[in-house]
């Protein structure tokens, strides 16, 4: 096990409510249009991305393949956009904590189905009832994390 992955996997959940969090502001100052600072958001992305894959030399190669590959692979970036857009509509409407709580937990249990079965290409990694459990244990934290207040005024 490389520590670095795990810390970078933690950096990159840092990053997303800080890209959350600079992706409301940024739809405030432009009107409260949510589209307009997702897609500004998302062209920056896609600006850096370019730039370093030429730095790298490797886009060429890349751009060659992409035919090549079934139309279902492009989706991420659909979905991507779909995710941020959400984002920013939601984080203000719901909170940072309830809306990355959601998604966390939306992440998780869709991963384990990946992971499980192989879809998609990945790698067949069967869930075990451990990690079940600490699925389980995982939602109850945010259930309590996103109705504790109300579940303990009736107490």
């Amino acid at each position: 096990m490389n520590v670095i992955y795990y810390l970078m996997a933690f950096a990159a959940g840092l990053g997303i409510t800080l890209q959350t969090t600079l992706n409301g502001q940024l739809a405030k100052g432009v009107g409260g249009d949510s589209v307009a600072a997702a897609l500004f958001s998302f062209t920056v992305g896609a600006v850096c991305l370019g730039v370093y894959s030429l730095v790298r030399g490797g886009i060429i190669p890349s751009l060659i393949a992409i035919p090549t590959q079934p139309w279902w692979s492009l989706l991420g970036g659909i979905l991507g956009s779909c995710a941020l857009l959400s984002y920013v509509i939601l984080a203000p409407r719901i909170g940072l904590s309830a809306l990355l709580g959601l998604a966390i937990a939306g992440q998780i249990l869709s991963s384990l189905m990946i992971d499980h079965f192989g879809l998609l290409g990945a790698t067949e990694r069967p869930v075990s009832l451990i990690k079940l459990a600490g699925t389980v244990v995982m939602l109850v934290g945010l259930t309590v994390a996103l109705l504790g207040d109300k579940l303990s005024e009736n107490f």
